[in-house]
């Protein structure tokens, strides 16, 4: 049985319903999957009742969008067996769903005055039951225009250049402000949950381990589609060094992924679940 902690749905940015997700999971031998859709806990409660319908564990969870303001590099921490619906996670979360829509609305719209002939309805078409519009949705739309045929591809990097190197940002690029990563940690820890560290090697956030620790943190993703096998290794040693759970996942977002991945194909195994749930009943406990 394969293990799956890190998986979005079409409630945030991944192109699958939850339903579509379970499908797959049981086609792959899935039996414990941890559904961290972006800044939200929308929907996990009854995820939870389906999935045990089904025969699969689910974990609530959630992956919220932070930023290292001392190193100003974004970093995503996940948080696992979290209260759904949790006071401290809403608050957290909320302005930073409404800041993306408010940022994504300004792309459309920038697109559009440049030329591109996509609308705010058929984009909204590809973001439906979700909780606002992500750049994934914008190009979807572009490639129903037939501007090009990937997600990710020469025309992202195109219109959503950050303008890093000296080169100037995109016609798309809208800069987002995100939370503070030790802010995130201490409201997944006040819902209840196990704060891990997201993909690591991809944001470069290797250096801020030590603080994060300070605040809470508790674990660490080691295995990554985006990690490379330096990647694993190093976060592994940080992991021993400051006694951090050794987490995996496929950040399975279907059409919509960086890289083409199969759900459970970075599987941590069971033991690390029961790790992660030892975690939470230590907090529980004291």
């Amino acid at each position: 049985m394969k293990v799956e902690l890190h998986c979005h749905t079409t409630v945030s940015d991944g192109s699958f319903t939850f339903d579509e997700v379970l499908d797959m999971a049981l086609k792959e031998d899935v039996g414990c999957l941890a559904v961290t859709n972006h800044d939200t806990t929308k929907g996990l409660d009854e995820m939870m009742i389906l999935g045990k319908e089904r025969g699969i564990e689910i974990i609530p969870g959630i992956e919220v969008s932070a930023y290292d303001f001392i190193r100003k590099t974004r970093v995503h921490i996940l948080g696992y067996f979290i209260e759904p619906g949790h006071s401290a996670l809403t608050s957290l979360c909320r302005p930073l769903l409404d800041k993306r829509q408010q940022a994504s609305l300004a792309m459309i719209h920038n697109l559009v005055e440049a030329g591109y002939t996509i609308t705010l309805e058929q984009v909204m078409k590809f973001a439906e039951g979700g909780t606002g519009i992500y750049k994934q949705h914008i190009m979807h739309a572009l490639i129903e225009q037939g501007y090009t045929t990937a997600i990710y591809g020469e025309l992202y990097k195109k219109l959503f250049s950050r303008g890093q190197n000296g080169e100037q940002p995109g016609i798309a690029f809208i800069p987002m402000e995100y939370v503070d990563a030790k802010s995130a940690i201490q409201a997944i820890r006040a819902a209840g949950g196990v704060p891990v560290l997201a993909h690591p090697g991809q944001y470069h956030n290797f250096d801020a381990i030590p603080e994060l620790v300070e605040s809470g943190l508790q674990g660490i993703e080691a295995w990554h589609p985006l990690h490379g096998p330096d990647d694993e290794v190093k976060a592994q040693e940080y992991a021993m060094e400051y006694d951090l759970v050794v987490t995996g996942g496929s950040d399975f977002h279907g059409f919509y992924g960086e890289k083409d991945v199969l759900l459970g194909s970075k599987s941590p195994g069971m033991a690390c679940v029961n790790e992660l749930k030892e975690r939470k009943e230590m907090r529980i406990g004291k």
